[in-house]
């Protein structure tokens, strides 16, 4: 992901507008609109599903102190950007796929003050993924999503994702 941000200090995910615990095309532009405003920064991410419900994790090869520790990908929001644009620039930089972003999954404040992560749902839609900027992919089922050590920010969201993938009902993301 690229932001060496997330920490102890991160928070629990914040519901999606509406309090919605499942993403629908609407939720698509309610988070993703905006961005924050300085001196904060937006980070975003995506958990990227495959035709099973797998969902897919990088492991981090730096800074030193997260390296080993796995993330959603993503990255930092550039000046100017929009947050789905960056969502979509970061997988084509970070993983050499191009991605349709799904629903919105969630968003944690990062440990360093107003700094923001935000999480959709995403699919690939050309390519495969490759390890560019991680040392380690791997798709996890939700049953293995306790298998790898998440980078702290991370592991609300993915309780968010076990719920998601776990509980009744689709995600309701045409082909899920």
């Amino acid at each position: 992901m690229n932001a060496d941000v997330h920490g102890p200090g991160a928070c629990a995910p914040t519901p999606p507008a509406g309090g919605a615990t499942r993403g629908t095309q609407a939720d698509l532009a309610v988070p993703g609109a905006g961005q924050v405003p300085v001196p904060g920064r937006l980070v975003v991410a995506v958990a990227l599903l495959d035709d099973a419900g797998r969902v897919l994790a990088a492991r981090r090869r730096e800074p030193p102190a997260y390296a080993g520790r796995w993330e959603f990908p993503g990255g930092k929001v550039e000046p100017g950007e929009g947050a789905l644009d960056a969502l979509v620039r970061e997988c084509r930089e970070e993983l050499d796929v191009e991605i349709e972003v799904g629903p919105w999954l969630g968003e944690v404040n990062l440990a360093r003050p107003g700094w923001v992560l935000r999480v959709w749902f995403g699919r690939v839609t050309r390519g495969d993924p490759r390890m560019v900027d991680h040392d380690e992919l791997r798709w996890l089922a939700a049953t293995e999503l306790d298998d790898v050590a998440w980078m702290p920010a991370d592991g609300p969201l993915v309780d968010r994702l076990r719920e998601v993938l776990t509980g009744p009902g689709a995600l309701g993301w045409p082909g899920t």
